[in-house]
């Protein structure tokens, strides 16, 4: 088969299941985690990687390639024709095809994880997904080696909400995730109480607690989403409230909280829990003392807001597409 990259796209892509007793198991066990996932529907269906790797393909779909699926044999037999690989690092290990490469979405939280990575010549760009992501690997691998993609929103999977009849003010999403007790105690807790003290109606969703259908129903039903995440290197579930047209009141610390920056940066990382955002969108604060504000600031300007047209002009799946595209045509003529 000869491959044309105005028509074929091949992807390889790995998620966190590696083989643990004979080669090949691990398609074992993600056969038996789709059927415990079936039993018990409120537990997450799709890891951070494999969402970034479905929304990919579905946004080069829609720009009308075929899209070719952990093909060994046929990179084999192209071995100049660029491919992407995505997903959990360990795909990387000894890694054998000879094809120029994009590497990512996926792959790694820090740089310094694999810091001669990009001295690999066959490896030609390597993907980042926001602006805060791409400056630290820019450090890192050279700005001439990263690329900016974002995965794209489906807005005929998420339709227009806004005139809907609304039952919940707030639908606070919660996925705080480091440090609990310390963020139960200091903003979680005392956020809950002030609205409240408000009586506002307040629903509550807890990352990786619920159904997907149940977040659908609230979405539509809710006037505004309240979102707690430390940081984002995307930010799916915030995107999809703003694509049905839910205006976000985000809370935005600005560093990476995450356990690991210790061990890979000292200095501390400047980070962004809402990074594709702006004005149409809704508001943030970085801490409690600024929620009140912020909450009287964003509830006055709530039917000022346009999240769903932000959506379509920075988050399309076409243009998800189109831009990994680019890259792939960019690693084919970049001479290694």
């Amino acid at each position: 088969m000869t491959l044309s990259l105005d028509k074929d796209v091949l992807l390889f892509y790995a998620g966190y299941e590696r083989d643990v007793y004979f080669k090949g198991d691990r398609h074992l066990f993600e056969t038996l985690e789709k059927v415990a996932a079936l039993a018990s529907p409120g537990t997450p269906k799709t890891t951070g990687f494999g969402m970034w790797f479905e929304l990919l393909c579905r946004g080069l779909r829609r720009c009308g390639v075929s899209v070719h699926v952990n093909r060994h044999r046929l990179a084999r037999r192209n071995p100049a024709f660029p491919i992407g690989v995505c997903g959990h690092p360990w795909i990387l290990d000894e890694w054998e095809l000879r094809n120029p490469a994009v590497l990512g979405p996926g792959m790694l939280d820090h740089p310094a994880m694999r810091p001669a990575l990009m001295s690999d010549p066959r490896f030609r760009c390597y993907v980042t997904t926001c602006d805060w992501n791409h400056d630290l690997f820019v450090a890192a691998y050279g700005a001439e080696r990263c690329v900016h993609w974002h995965a794209g929103i489906d807005l005929g999977e998420w339709q227009d909400a806004g005139s809907a009849a609304k039952e919940v003010d707030i639908l606070l999403y919660d996925k705080v995730r480091w440090r609990r007790p310390h963020f139960e105690e200091t903003l979680i807790g005392p956020i809950r109480q002030a609205l409240h003290d408000k009586r506002m109606r307040v629903k509550t969703l807890r990352y990786g607690r619920y159904d997907l259908r149940e977040y659908r129903r609230l979405l539509l039903r809710s006037k505004a989403m309240l979102f707690l995440c430390e940081h984002e290197t995307q930010g799916m579930a915030y995107q999809e409230a703003l694509a049905c047209n839910v205006p976000v009141l985000a809370w935005n610390p600005g560093v990476w909280m995450d356990p690991q920056a210790a061990k890979w940066d000292a200095q501390g990382v400047v980070a962004n829990s809402v990074p594709f955002f702006d004005s149409t969108c809704g508001t943030c604060f970085r801490n409690f003392e600024e929620f009140g504000p912020a909450l009287q600031l964003f509830w006055t300007q709530l039917d000022s807001f346009r999240p769903r047209t932000f959506v379509q002009r920075c988050l399309s799946l076409e243009e998800s597409g189109r831009t990994y595209l680019k890259c792939l045509a960019r690693a084919a003529e970049w001479s290694a």
